[in-house]
């Protein structure tokens, strides 16, 4: 199956959390049935699809961040979908070799797995001989059973940190994270996560 029908029937049966989020769900599958290429990092019109990988601690219910090098903000991990690659399995790999964490597995949702926690499209300002364009960021959660065991990529960012929710929010501060953030508290407290 092709990889826009893969993560199209993921699409289906996630419920977005707000209005907010029901408007990037619907350009995001607007995106995969109208245009060609869009998981290519080169896609710039509108933009391409990306995957997040929300990472957990679930006995300290705590979130890995990191300070984005380039962005120069609090984000989770993530990045670009490799060719052949679903959105999943990006998240997976960008977690990984952002946090040094060999363990990651995702985190059902439901009986789903994989499970989208939340869909998101975001502005991306030019740089590195890129215009500006839009990510449409497919985000998943998942969770370490070695949360000590974090290493830094310097090439990617400034600083690696386990943050309280509360916290965590607030460093990233934006109503997109904020909707994450209380997404990943409702699971923790039904305790979905462990």
């Amino acid at each position: 199956m092709p990889r826009n029908d893969q993560l199209l029937a993921q699409l289906r049966v996630h419920a977005p959390a707000d209005d907010a989020e029901a408007r990037d769900l619907e350009s995001l599958v607007n995106l995969l049935t109208t245009a060609d290429d869009v998981f290519s990092r080169a896609h710039f019109a509108p933009g391409h699809v990306t995957a997040s990988c929300y990472i957990v601690d679930p006995a300290s219910e705590r979130l890995l961040l990191h300070h984005h090098r380039r962005l120069d903000r609090w984000l989770q991990m993530g990045g670009h979908v490799e060719a052949g690659e679903l959105p999943h399995e990006a998240a997976l790999r960008e977690g990984s070799e952002e946090s040094g964490l060999g363990d990651l597995e995702l985190i059902p949702i439901g009986q789903r797995i994989p499970a989208i926690l939340d869909v998101d499209v975001h502005r991306i300002p030019a740089g590195r001989g890129e215009p500006d364009h839009d990510h449409f960021d497919v985000r998943y959660i998942a969770r370490t059973a070695a949360p000590e065991a974090i290493t830094i990529d310097r090439a990617e960012s400034n600083e690696l940190a386990w943050l309280p929710l509360d916290r965590a929010e607030a460093l990233m501060n934006a109503p997109e994270s904020t909707r994450v953030v209380r997404k990943i508290d409702r699971l923790l407290r039904e305790r979905s996560l462990l």
